[in-house]
């Protein structure tokens, strides 16, 4: 009891940090890239680890059922960490980021990586997923974007997906699921009323305030109406080891490999 009365000393805190974010989705996102200096381990970034023991998770999914001979989209790339892992499973591997400064930072990581770009674009804008690749199908990988989109920008975002994996593609998501309110949420990553971790004091500052995506969220964004649902379950998000405690850099999520139904 005392331990969650704690955390509700919080609230002020939250309320003057998120205050501060932008409004505007694209404006937020760039801010926030154009000020990070540091990314991988003892970075800025809330959601990076460091490490590819994520991506090594999610390796045998994605080698059973995403087709190796096409290309793969990493929408929200960031600064490319996953991009780059990708391009160890796939002949090309392409992030795409809504930030013009994450891309400049994920073209600079990847120097040298021939099979890696970087392209800008908003994957919720009418017509995003034109032109990216060539031949009408494409692999995609998503981690850590529609748990920070509203129900409409889900919408479009998911109608992107579809034409952009085309008629041969497959999607894997994998996204935040924590149940909890945001008090539990910025608690479970560490922040106490003596601190909270800079990488995430940071985000609350700057970006908008997220949610969750799980099996309810997938359902409503991506219907079985539009798209098979060939495998999901749990898995955990890794963060930024900011605390030192390995619990309080993992977050409860959810993954998902869907395929358009024609």
């Amino acid at each position: 009891m005392l331990a969650a009365a704690r955390r509700y000393l919080l609230i002020p805190r939250l309320a003057r940090l998120s205050r501060s974010a932008p409004k505007d989705r694209a404006v937020a996102w760039d801010r926030y890239w154009a000020g990070i200096r540091t990314t991988g381990i003892g970075g800025e970034v809330l959601w990076d680890s460091g490490t590819e023991h994520e991506f090594l998770v999610y390796r045998d999914t994605l080698v059973k059922y995403l087709d190796p001979a096409l290309p793969v989209v990493d929408v929200g790339c960031g600064h490319g960490s996953f991009t780059r892992s990708l391009a160890g499973l796939f002949s090309q591997a392409i992030g795409v980021d809504i930030s013009a400064h994450a891309v400049e930072r994920a073209r600079a990581e990847a120097a040298g990586l021939g099979n890696a770009s970087f392209e800008v674009r908003d994957m919720t804008a009418p017509g995003a997923a034109e032109s990216l690749v060539a031949g009408g199908s494409a692999n995609v990988f998503v981690r850590g974007v529609l748990h920070v989109l509203d129900h409409s920008d889900q919408a479009a975002f998911a109608a992107n997906l579809r034409r952009l994996a085309g008629p041969g593609g497959t999607v894997f998501i994998a996204e935040t699921n924590f149940q909890g309110n945001p008090v539990a949420y910025v608690s479970h990553l560490g922040a106490t009323g003596r601190g909270i971790p800079a990488p995430l004091e940071r985000a609350i500052r700057e970006l908008p305030m997220p949610g969750h995506f799980g099996p309810v969220e997938r359902a409503r964004a991506l219907p079985a109406a539009d798209w098979e649902l060939l495998a999901d379950g749990a898995v955990a998000i890794e963060t930024n080891p900011a605390t030192g405690v390995p619990e309080q850099s993992r977050v409860p999520g959810y993954f998902a490999v869907l395929r358009p139904r024609s």
